[in-house]
């Protein structure tokens, strides 16, 4: 049997059948929308690369990649489903926090 629990409040959602919403979020990298100047034509690329390649290497740190593309998979109760649909960002959440000023 398929265990399902609620991945924001962990309501357990199997055992009484309650509805269950399943969120999928994407989030993925745009190409910038950049013109082509006369700055760009008249750099050395090759030089450019070279000198990229020479702070690698001069890094005690290997980079670390940017993933390209994020995909989430969540399991909802209906309380919290309508939360998320209401304030997708947690906007409202964030700026209830009322900080004491000691």
């Amino acid at each position: 049997m398929m265990h399902y629990s609620c991945d924001f409040c962990g309501k357990d959602m199997t055992p009484d059948g309650s509805e269950r919403y399943v969120l999928k979020m994407e989030a993925f990298a745009t190409a910038p929308t950049a013109e082509l100047t006369d700055d760009d034509l008249e750099t050395d690329h090759v030089e450019e690369m070279a000198r990229l390649l020479c702070e690698m290497e001069d890094a005690d740190e290997e980079p670390q990649p940017v993933p390209t593309c994020v995909k989430k998979r969540f399991d909802l109760c209906c309380g919290c489903f309508r939360r998320f649909v209401r304030d997708p960002l947690g906007r409202e959440t964030a700026a209830k926090f009322d900080f004491s000023p000691n």
